[in-house]
């Protein structure tokens, strides 16, 4: 049995020697130190959130609104023009029609094709249609915000010479619509 144990040792003394420090894992495995450096991957940017749609506020019943329909039915319920017996034009030359004002106006012109086509003011009381019982609104083609006010209504003719202008006011009483002053 010595024998064999004798005959062993030169091969395990060659297997000794072929896995010298020369032959290990670590030696084999690049140094980290002398590698390139990995591609860099563009990122790419995370998508931008998506804006919620913002909410639209509900529209203010006390803000002028010279498109509301109440104005359309109000013209609709006219009789026509006196001078060229034609219905009126639905939309607004001038106004500060509200639903929340004791008195509003619009002013709209009868739906002809002269060149001074007749014009009149519509009035309203807290968004409805006053109608009866008003002065003479004919022939007023603006209106004076300046004196203008929540009951009261100040309505321009302009001539289009400055200076020349005719201003009359109106004004709701509580119970109706009064001439309360001229001016021009």
């Amino acid at each position: 049995m010595r024998f064999r144990v004798l005959a062993s040792a030169p091969l395990l003394a060659l297997a000794l020697v072929s896995c010298g420090s020369s032959d290990s894992t670590v030696s084999k495995t690049p140094d980290a130190r002398t590698t390139e450096p990995a591609p860099v991957s563009q990122s790419v940017a995370p998508p931008a959130p998506t804006a919620l749609p913002a909410e639209t506020p509900a529209p203010d019943p006390c803000a002028v609104n010279l498109a509301a329909p109440e104005i359309a039915r109000a013209v609709s319920e006219l009789p026509r023009d006196p001078r060229s017996n034609q219905p009126w034009n639905p939309e607004p030359l001038a106004g500060n029609y509200n639903e929340c004002a004791p008195l509003s106006v619009v002013i709209v012109k009868a739906n002809s094709n002269a060149s001074n086509a007749n014009t009149r003011a519509v009035m309203f009381h807290l968004g409805k249609f006053i109608p009866t019982g008003i002065p003479d609104t004919y022939g007023f083609n603006d209106i004076d915000e300046t004196v203008s006010t929540g009951d009261t209504v100040a309505l321009k003719f302009t001539n289009g010479v400055p200076g020349l202008d005719s201003v009359v006011r109106f004004r709701w009483n509580g119970a109706g619509v009064e001439l309360i002053g001229n001016t021009g």
